[in-house]
């Protein structure tokens, strides 16, 4: 179910974002879609951060966008280098405004707008540092069970 919920283009928009945001950051930003999530769903996604080594980044600032879909939950999660930089209601404020393009069915473009708003961030205080900044995590979406 999980992998059905977007088509391909919606896919490739997704991506692009991911790409777009990294251009002017070190930071790395990851999606990861699964149908169900027991239990609680910020401590799921802490699961797959760290299955996903985001935490292994260089400046600890990757961000984790988590979906179950099927459960409707979903998290957003900064590594230690990214939440000691930006305001302390940050995540939730993204997650808010992704809830409601979510509710009103509009998943790509609420995910594509959460991106980008984490990706404002990371450029703000992590920016691109140049020929010495790789691409430290892969840019597609994940999915799990």
């Amino acid at each position: 179910m999980a992998e059905k919920l977007f088509s391909s283009a919606d896919r490739e928009a997704i991506i692009n974002a991911i790409k777009s945001a990294e251009v002017a950051t070190s930071g790395e930003i990851q999606v990861h879609i699964e149908s169900k999530c027991k239990g609680d769903v910020l401590e799921r996604a802490v699961v797959v951060f760290e299955k996903l080594k985001m935490h292994q980044t260089k400046d600890r600032n990757g961000v984790l966008f988590y979906l179950a879909v099927a459960d409707k939950k979903f998290a957003i999660l900064g590594d230690s280098g990214i939440n000691q930089v930006v305001p302390e209601n940050f995540w939730e404020s993204i997650k808010e405004h992704m809830a409601g393009k979510f509710k009103a069915g509009q998943f790509t473009q609420g995910l594509i707008e959460g991106i980008q708003q984490a990706g404002d961030q990371l450029g703000k205080h992590f920016p691109y540092q140049g020929d010495d900044d790789i691409n430290e995590l892969p840019d597609e979406i994940s999915f799990g069970s």
